[in-house]
């Protein structure tokens, strides 16, 4: 049976649907019947027309509200309260009164009533008594301008009024009905054991064996048992209960009331958790068992907020999502992962939908406290991807932002981030123009020094300010021609600079723009000058000084510090050192896919204890060497995460339009670098599994052992891994005197094996020509690459290894087969002096014929441990660069016969 405030209500819609249509025939309708001529006659009646569509959707949804009425008068069974439009709809009739509202007042503002009726004041005066049926308290003598202010709002200003009231005295109908149901048992009511709430003040209290409900006025406030906690108070008559968006205080008159209530709520939170009626009696049986902290239900928010209109699914503790679960929100934004404290807290993904359809922003992250910090992958609608690091939900510290190759302006920006913006070190790469600018970032610009290199081969260092380049700075070209001297904000010269052109010539003066866009310059050339040496044009380095190698990757090295320092825990070894999960592009596409294939926690814990013990398992040299080896190769292990990352940042640098002979030495010095911050790395280890197992930690070192261990342990180990990029710089930086080379060993090798000793004035009795087997059909004078044939196979295999150690040992065993070689030849051990050895390696070397001999030597040079310096490798390998260098030489390349009694040799 229906209310009596529902038939009332009825009664009222009606009343107002049939105002309504009066009004829009005999007011709105006859204002709209003039056209204006005047520009505020037109805007009149275009307010005035809002005016009428307004009140034509009011009528509209006033006459559903009587439909959806009378359908709960003639159908009680099926149609329950929450089928009201003024219930269901109530957002919708809301806007609809306001739109009408401020329709109304824009007319009365502008006093389109007014100017309306002096313009039909004859109509307007024969329809005064049927104007003044629809008003109460209106003057006779009220103007029809008034008349009509009244008409249109006094009808509505009433019917709101009746609105409040009736909806009020309804809502007590309502929680009553939402209360009763045939399911539900009422356990206790406040009015048979009075007990008070605070914060929410509440008149009344039931508890029901699945909910308690709170009575404030026409307010009722229901509570789902399963998400209330008991809280016992700190005295006698009060305790407390925790829920998920309230923390309610009961209080009772005397300690034996807060009993019944504590342990009434209790045993009704333990049952509606189990799912169980047969509730027990109070102070029969054993004492009952406590609900658990912890519980796995979902809720939906309600108060304003970050999670208003949230729906939480999954574990909880003390009324806040506590553990694993999923957050959804109304507009599609999800989040899967762990919660904390009712923050998320740990590593989570989240989906972000954008205006678009079908497009998310995917966020795999770790959190702290509800908001993104520590290592993240975020993959963006936009198919841009950033890896990197995040604080207080913002880009900071090092990362790596990459769009697509397809996008309009490709572009991938690897480094350092504050605050959301790119700031410090970092290397970026502009696609669409070729360029990669290496240098300080500030604000998302470009700011401080910086080297521009381009796919041209042209490079330019100086200052940078708000991306543009300032004062003066240095442009090099792939042919070694020099600019020193200033530039315009857009690369090109301008004012005083000198020019030095590869064959040595200098042009100093002023430069500018020409007609055409050509370049005009005025000075002084100087054309005495010879050509420079070419270790004179290798030695034009750029970055190097501007950049200290110690300082640019702090971004890097700095959370593995942060790790160690905090004791290598394996909870928060993914968000210090970051992590690695599939391409996640159909992830976006749907939120029902919300996974990430990821180490579980406990897994990294165990693993990590493994790790620190076979560091201490393996500290002997030899077993270091392999232990550092095997970490190093392992992208789980810290050290080769470490690695791995290193060389993203390497390869951003140098390879591609890196691949510059201008950025050598800043490459060189980058991998020694890496060398002694992955040493240190290793020493922060073993610190924490000795501090783990309770021994004393190692004493600090002396920077000579620690540079001993740098060079011949560490580096030759991480070499290979940055080796193809820093290769290929030393090949360009050599290619010319590896070209003088080439055209060497090519002439060098028409020779027959006794015409090149002849040649190089090898001493006739050291000749190896016993050792030949001849055929029938050769003779002695047309034999090739057969003698010393044991050492031109040793040296060629010095290209078989990336280290440098490795390299030398080659050389070394090369000299060792030259000697064997020469002894037996003359019978008895001999030791060749150098004027005997330089021309018999020249000859293995010319016979071994190893591409990019001086790229080999130079990288060898720098590279090797320093403890050989001024030993026998260091000789060895001086003896190889002369040999280089000889095989250079015009006469070499001319392969010039001297002629007999010439006593002139060849180097």
């Amino acid at each position: 049976m229906c209310s009596p405030e529902e038939e009332a209500l009825l009664r009222l819609e009606e009343v107002f649907s049939s105002t309504l249509a009066r009004i829009n025939s005999l007011v709105l309708q006859p204002l709209l019947t003039a056209e204006p001529s005047d520009p505020q006659g037109r805007e009149c009646l275009r307010l005035l027309q809002q005016l009428h569509r307004s009140s034509q959707q009011l009528w509209e949804v006033t006459e559903e509200s009587l439909h959806s009425l009378r359908r709960r008068l003639c159908h009680q069974d099926s149609a329950g309260l929450e089928s009201l439009l003024l219930l269901c709809g109530a957002d919708r009739v809301l806007r609809v009164h306001v739109e009408y509202i401020e329709a109304y007042t824009s007319c009365v503002v502008v006093q389109a009533f007014q100017k309306a009726a002096k313009k039909r004041s004859e109509y307007w005066r024969g329809q005064r008594k049927a104007l003044r049926q629809l008003l109460s308290g209106v003057s006779s003598e009220a103007s029809v301008g008034t008349t009509l202010v009244q008409a249109l709002r006094q009808p509505l200003a009433h019917h709101v009024q009746q609105y409040v009231l009736l909806l009020l005295s309804l809502g007590d109908t309502v929680g009553e009905d939402v209360l009763c149901t045939p399911a539900r048992r009422l356990l206790q009511d406040s009015q048979d054991i009075p007990v008070t709430v605070t914060l929410l003040r509440a008149e009344r209290v039931l508890l029901f064996d699945d909910a308690l409900v709170l009575l404030q006025g026409h307010s009722v406030h229901t509570f789902d048992l399963k998400l209330v906690w008991v809280d016992p108070g700190q005295d006698g008559c009060t305790f407390d209960l925790l829920t998920p968006e309230e923390e309610l205080s009961f209080c009772s008159k005397d300690p034996q009331g807060r009993m019944v209530w504590q342990w009434k709520v209790t045993q009704a939170v333990c049952q509606a958790l189990r799912g169980k009626k047969d509730f027990p009696m109070l102070g029969a049986g054993l004492e009952s068992p406590e609900p658990p902290t912890c519980r796995c239900v979902a809720y939906t928010f309600r108060a304003e907020g970050r999670l208003c209109q949230a729906t939480y699914e999954g574990e909880w503790c003390r009324g806040r999502p506590h553990g694993k679960g999923t957050l959804k929100w109304p507009d599609g934004r999800n989040h899967v992962g762990n919660f904390c404290q009712g923050l998320e807290h740990g590593f989570g993904i989240r989906l972000v939908p954008q205006a678009s359809e079908d497009k998310f922003d995917c966020y795999k992250c770790h959190w702290w406290e509800g908001s993104m910090c520590g290592y993240g992958i975020c993959e963006y609608s936009t198919d841009e991807v950033y890896k990197g690091y995040f604080q207080a939900g913002l880009r900071h510290g090092f990362g790596v932002l990459e769009s697509p190759p397809q996008a309009p302006q490709p572009c991938k920006y690897t480094g350092h981030w504050e605050r959301g913006q790119k700031s410090g070190y970092g290397i970026e790469e502009d696609g669409d123009r070729g360029e990669r600018y290496i240098g300080m970032w500030q604000a998302d610009q470009r700011h401080g020094p910086g080297v521009m290199v381009t796919q041209a081969g042209v490079c330019y260092q100086g200052t940078f300010q708000a991306d543009k380049m300032v004062g003066p700075g240095i442009l090099l070209s792939e042919d070694d021609s020099l600019y020193e001297g200033t530039f315009t904000r857009d690369l090109t010269l301008v004012g005083k600079g000198k020019v030095t052109f590869p064959n040595g010539f200098t042009l100093e003066g002023s430069f500018g723009s020409g007609p055409g866009g050509g370049l005009h310059t005025q000075g002084l050339l100087d054309t005495a000058a010879l050509p420079p040496e070419p270790s004179g044009t290798r030695k034009r380095q750029l970055g190097v000084g501007a950049f200290p190698a110690e300082s640019r990757w702090q971004g890097v090295y700095g959370p593995f510090r942060d790790f160690v320092s905090a004791g290598c825990p394996g909870d928060l070894q993914e968000a210090l050192l970051g992590f690695h999960v599939q391409n996640s592009r159909e992830l976006r596409k749907s939120q029902e896919y919300l996974c990430c294939e990821r180490t579980q926690p406990e897994d990294r814990a165990g693993r990590m204890e493994d790790v620190l013990d076979e560091l201490l398992q393996h500290r002997e040299p030899r077993a270091l060497r392999q232990c550092l080896r095997k970490a190093l190769s392992n992208s789980l292990h810290p050290l080769g995460k470490l690695l791995r990352t290193l060389m993203l940042t390497f390869q951003a640098t140098y390879a591609g339009i890196g691949a510059n002979k201008h950025l050598q030495a800043l490459a060189q010095e980058e991998v020694k670098q890496h060398a002694r911050e992955l040493w240190t790395a290793y020493r922060g280890l073993l610190q924490v599994a000795l501090q783990r197992k309770g021994q004393a930690p190692e004493e600090d070192e002396d920077t000579e052992t620690r540079d001993m261990q740098v060079h011949g342990l560490v580096l030759p180990l991480i070499l290979p891994s940055f080796y193809s990029e820093l290769f290929t710089l030393y090949l360009l930086l050599h290619e010319t005197e590896d070209g003088l080379y080439s055209q060497g060993i090519a002439h060098l090798s028409l020779f027959p094996d006794t015409k090149l000793l002849e040649f190089l004035d090898v001493q006739k009795h050291l000749w190896p020509l016993k050792d030949l087997t001849l055929t029938t059909n050769q003779r002695l004078s047309l034999v090739r690459d057969k003698c010393f044939l044991s050492a031109t196979e040793c040296l060629q295999k010095i290209i078989t290894t990336v280290d440098p150690r490795e390299k030398l040992e080659v050389l070394e065993r090369t000299y060792g087969e030259i000697e064997a070689t020469v002894s037996r030849v003359l019978g008895q051990e001999h030791k060749l002096p150098m004027d005997d050895l330089l021309p018999l390696l020249i000859y293995v070397v010319s016979r071994a014929r190893i591409q990019h001999l001086g790229a080999e030597i130079h990288l060898i040079r720098d590279m090797m441990d320093p403890i050989h310096t001024g030993g026998l490798y260091d000789f060895l390998l001086t003896a190889l660069e002369s040999c280089y260098e000889h095989i250079q030489k015009e006469d070499m390349r001319l392969h010039r016969f001297p002629r007999r009694g010439d006593s002139r040799r060849p180097w």
